[in-house]
């Protein structure tokens, strides 16, 4: 059974700073991109920053320059590191990846995580 869970969400203020990780585990044979989508509530669920496993990153316009995504393949693991916060930054954030398993390639999604970026 493939799982992602996401952890480090919080409440921060303005201008503050966050990391998010999001950690795969099961029978995994091999990840292709991982990232991190963030829905706000009464909006659609959007891309925030992607990451694929040569480490070639895509990023929202309206985090460039504050938001930064890695990923440790040995753990499994992708990082966000957020900075600079804004209160529209204000999201649950969800963790997606495309994992091979013994279910061949799939879509997996994780619980979410909440941020808050309020004062």
């Amino acid at each position: 059974q493939v799982q992602l869970v996401e952890s480090g969400g919080g409440l921060v203020q303005p201008g503050g700073s966050l990391r998010l990780s999001c950690a795969a585990s099961g029978s995994i044979f091999g990840i292709d991109y991982m990232g991190l989508y963030r829905q706000a509530p009464g909006n659609q669920r959007d891309m925030v920053a992607t990451i694929t496993s040569a480490g070639s990153t895509n990023y929202a316009d309206s985090v460039k320059g504050r938001f930064t995504i890695s990923r440790d393949n040995a753990k499994n693991t992708v990082y966000l590191q957020m900075n600079s916060l804004k209160p529209e930054d204000t999201a649950v954030y969800y963790c997606k990846a495309q994992i091979l398993s013994a279910s061949g390639w799939r879509i997996y999604w994780g619980q979410g995580t909440q941020v808050t970026v309020s004062s």
